[in-house]
């Protein structure tokens, strides 16, 4: 499977980055997305791995995602989104960072890619 061809934008969840950085079972599904030129990253994603790797491996490699993370354009959740996101999580029963993801992807025109489940009829998501 391929990635698009660097002009389409893309927002990467949460479980997609944990994926890649934890050399997980679809960790090689999701290397081309993350490479991709119009990689959007919600504020939302930030905190989430970072506070998952801080638990569960190392602050090293929190750090290495940071880095990593911020080499791309990061949206931070505004008056907007969250209104926005409000209404998403009721329509699509999501808790609340999906629809904070879910949201600032549509925000942005971007493809959501995602192993997540909760996202599988959402449209504008990739589910890998």
């Amino acid at each position: 499977m391929t990635a698009s061809i660097g002009s389409e934008p893309i927002v990467v969840d949460s479980s997609g980055w944990l994926e890649y950085l934890t050399a997980d079972a679809k960790a090689d599904l999701f290397e081309p997305y993350l490479r991709e030129p119009f990689l959007f990253v919600p504020v939302i994603v930030l905190f989430e791995v970072r506070k998952i790797l801080l638990l569960r491996h190392t602050k090293v490699a929190a750090d290495e995602f940071v880095s990593a993370a911020l080499q791309h354009t990061v949206v931070p959740v505004d008056r907007q989104i969250a209104l926005e996101a409000a209404a998403i999580s009721i329509q699509y029963k999501l808790a609340m960072a999906d629809a904070l993801v879910y949201t600032t992807a549509g925000k942005v025109g971007a493809k959501l890619i995602t192993s997540d489940s909760n996202f599988s009829e959402l449209p504008g998501v990739t589910l890998l």
